[in-house]
């Protein structure tokens, strides 16, 4: 039996993790503030977690988007939990800025362009200062 995607690697930059997650910075470069919100254990579906851990997957992923909020202009916050390619838990908290090559359109749609958002230097690590403050943990 192989293992998904999601359980065979990071899923991208990591940017957070604690038992039950992990947070990543998806190398997409149409979309340079793609993240993903990654649940460690394999399962399919919320209702496969606990309402514990459905709270805890949730606050990770609003924590994500007011991040992303905080440190990038963004036009919108796009939230989605798909799997129908990856049967793995995972949410998609995309920033989306008026410029990007799919906006206003899902950026799984036919590209308008293919010129990406330009993002501040060094936005990740402003990014990972925001969430863990916004995830409340201690130092950050």
């Amino acid at each position: 039996m192989s293992l998904c995607d999601l359980c065979a690697s990071s899923g991208g930059a990591v940017l957070f993790a604690d038992r039950q997650l992990r947070i990543v910075a998806v190398e997409d470069p149409l979309h340079p503030a793609f993240c993903r919100v990654i649940w460690q254990a394999h399962v399919r579906e919320m209702t496969d977690l606990a309402p514990a851990e459905r709270a805890h997957l949730m606050e990770a992923v609003f924590a994500t988007e007011q991040a992303l909020r905080a440190t990038l202009p963004v036009d919108k916050i796009n939230l989605a939990s798909l799997g129908n390619v990856t049967p793995h838990l995972h949410w998609h908290v995309i920033a989306r800025f008026a410029e990007d090559p799919h906006f206003p359109a899902p950026v799984w749609a036919e590209a308008r362009h293919q010129t990406p958002a330009s993002l501040p230097a060094q936005w990740r690590g402003g990014l990972r200062a925001a969430l863990l403050a916004a995830l409340a943990v201690p130092g950050g």
